[in-house]
């Protein structure tokens, strides 16, 4: 089972994913910890979302390589990528489909002053979740970034209000 992992920044993705990973025993895949692991030290001041966006392209081509090798062991992935856009989601779908894999959308959806009172929280604490600060400018970036699944994505999923 490939799960998809979708809420707006401050959500909660990363900590539902922990979660979940003990539930069903799978495997996350966190796009923060692989941009902060592999990417963020050769990041430049001048670096703009298109060199996040190339760099994530790259790592879920691996991810999508390691999807295939789990669903093969029969152990479920839990993708804690972003997903922001119908169109990033849509590419998990019809690879799913394509693969014969079953998939599930988990869709946080969380009130914005919960949500950005967890993030300016994480910045702070630096606690299990935070991989890098999240400013304010980012955080109102993308609320207008985002865009909430629509019924047809969530129709067998599970939504969480918290």
């Amino acid at each position: 089972m490939i799960h998809l992992i979708v809420g707006n920044t401050g959500s909660g993705k990363t900590t539902y994913s922990k979660t979940l990973k003990e539930k069903t025993k799978g495997i996350i895949f966190s796009i923060d910890t692989w941009n902060k692991t592999l990417f963020l030290e050769d990041k430049k001041p001048n670096d703009g979302l298109e060199w996040f966006l190339e760099r994530i392209e790259r790592a879920e081509k691996m991810i999508l390589d390691l999807v295939s090798q789990l669903e093969n062991a029969k152990t479920d992935s839990i993708l804690d990528l972003g997903l922001s856009k119908f169109e990033h989601r849509e590419k998990f779908r019809v690879f799913a489909k394509s693969k014969g894999y079953e998939i599930k959308i988990h869709f946080l959806d969380i009130p914005k002053q919960t949500r950005l009172e967890r993030v300016m929280k994480r910045n702070i604490e630096k606690g299990d979740t935070f991989a890098f600060e999240v400013t304010k400018e980012n955080f109102d970036f993308m609320e207008g970034w985002f865009e909430k699944p629509n019924k047809a994505e969530i129709e067998k999923g599970i939504i969480i209000n918290e």
